[in-house]
């Protein structure tokens, strides 16, 4: 069974005191970890980064992002012909993309000062060997 990326909605309440954002649907059960990108420039693309059995959870904390997903065919041998999946991550939406196993991801900011938490359920020394890296010329990003 294929699972695809997909977008998990949270919510918020809002009074006199403040907001609350809430992601109740965002179930942190297999959360091993969690780190933050702040890229070094708006438009800076970091491709192509590949987990078959890593899940991945982005959440713009701050700015906007572009996100793009590719499902390969052969992991040994990907060519250009591969599903791909297309994001735009915005930190006033409420919105977190789960990236599920098996795919190949590549993402920039769209903002200066953009900041993008990443949650994992793998730890740092498991993520590393599940880690692939393709050429960024392998794909074109637009």
């Amino acid at each position: 069974m294929q699972i695809n990326p997909k977008i998990i909605y949270g919510d918020f309440h809002k009074d006199a005191r403040g907001i609350v954002t809430f992601f109740n649907h965002f179930i942190m059960d297999s959360v091993k970890r969690m780190y933050i990108i702040e890229p070094s420039d708006k438009y800076d693309i970091r491709a192509w980064q590949g987990h078959r059995y890593e899940r991945k959870w982005f959440y713009p904390l701050v700015g906007n992002f572009d996100v793009r997903l590719i499902k390969p065919l052969n992991w040994d041998n990907p060519n250009k012909v591969s599903e791909t999946f297309k994001f735009t991550l915005e930190s006033n939406s409420n919105e977190i993309l789960h990236i599920p196993g098996g795919f190949i991801n590549g993402f920039r900011g769209l903002d200066s000062g953009a900041k993008l938490m990443v949650f994992s359920n793998l730890s740092l020394d498991d993520s590393k060997i599940d880690d692939i890296r393709f050429p960024t010329e392998l794909w074109n990003f637009e």
